[in-house]
């Protein structure tokens, strides 16, 4: 048995059945026939005529009629149900990665929690309390135009001061 690729342009190609009409142009161009018919048979007065089943299929042809006519390459159904899903979707987007959907939910322990809190007053840095004389003799070592003072940032967050020794 012989196989052929068929390319994915040559599917999406619509097949004319008369003239230059689509399957479901002469679909929609049916429905009247089929639809008159079946109103016919189920309103009353059954399978006789009266003025509103005249009025509905009268509808039901100019309705068909203009969502089977070709606009741009589409027929005015496709553009219809293109502008309804549009319509339809949400209009705002909004996503919280804080949400707990899909993640496993772990309850601490007690004994953790006194744990965790317990490291975290550890490794508190105490500021060691400076007088005011050693705070203005700092200040005017880094005012002085010679010094020559840089802030390093380690990659773990620690914080480097170097200056150049001054001679007085």
């Amino acid at each position: 048995m012989k196989f052929t690729v068929v390319p994915a342009q040559v599917t999406t190609v619509e097949d004319r059945i008369a003239g230059n009409l689509s399957v479901i142009q002469m679909a929609l161009l049916a429905l009247p026939v089929f639809g008159g018919s079946f109103l016919f048979a189920i309103l009353p007065p059954f399978m006789d005529g009266a003025l509103y089943k005249y009025v509905l299929l009268g509808l039901l042809v100019v309705v068909s009629g203009l969502l089977a006519i070709r606009i741009k390459g589409k027929i005015l159904l496709s553009w219809l149900l293109i502008i309804v899903r549009y319509n339809l979707r949400p209009s705002l987007y909004v996503y919280d990665k804080r949400t707990l959907y899909g993640r496993e939910v772990v309850k601490a322990s007690t004994k953790n929690k006194e744990a965790v809190e317990k490291k975290a007053k550890e490794r508190k840095a105490k500021l060691p309390s400076v007088s005011v004389a050693d705070t203005a003799r700092i200040m005017k070592l880094i005012d002085h135009p010679a010094a020559n003072l840089r802030f390093e940032v380690s990659k773990k967050g620690g914080l480097n001061v170097r200056y150049t020794q001054i001679e007085d």
